[in-house]
């Protein structure tokens, strides 16, 4: 069975979530945009191993974390899509205009397309990118 909890992250109080299969306990952190801190004590509250981070897109209220996050767990990073390499490429000039200290840059292991599928323990979820 799939679980969740949201983590309102960054001075904008913008979204990231956590989801993780309840049978292996395995989970997944999508848009981690900052307070790390906050993200990983949900991870070790729910008693969770974290196998990815997963991005819907890449502006720094969404993405300001995950490579800290990636490191910190030594896992993947799967998306966003690769029209996002430019808000990616930005992320050193967004922090300063932003106020994100510890954003930095990344490469995704995996760039997302429509219709690909993630996993995490017996969890399967598609992508679906919403029109634009």
């Amino acid at each position: 069975m799939l679980k969740y909890q949201i983590i309102p992250v960054t001075p904008f109080q913008q979204n990231c979530t956590l989801f993780w299969c309840d049978e292996t306990k395995k989970a997944a952190v999508v848009d981690p945009g900052g307070d790390i801190e906050k993200v990983i004590a949900a991870i070790d509250n729910q008693q969770l191993t974290l196998v990815k981070v997963l991005l819907t897109h890449a502006h720094i209220d969404h993405a300001g974390a995950t490579n800290a996050l990636s490191k910190h767990y030594n896992v993947d990073i799967e998306g966003p899509h690769k029209d996002d390499q430019f808000w990616i490429d930005l992320i050193e000039e967004q922090k300063m205009r932003f106020g994100f200290a510890h954003a930095e840059s990344f490469t995704p292991t995996r760039f997302l397309d429509q219709g690909d599928t993630v996993s995490f323990g017996n969890i399967t979820l598609e992508v679906y990118f919403c029109p634009g």
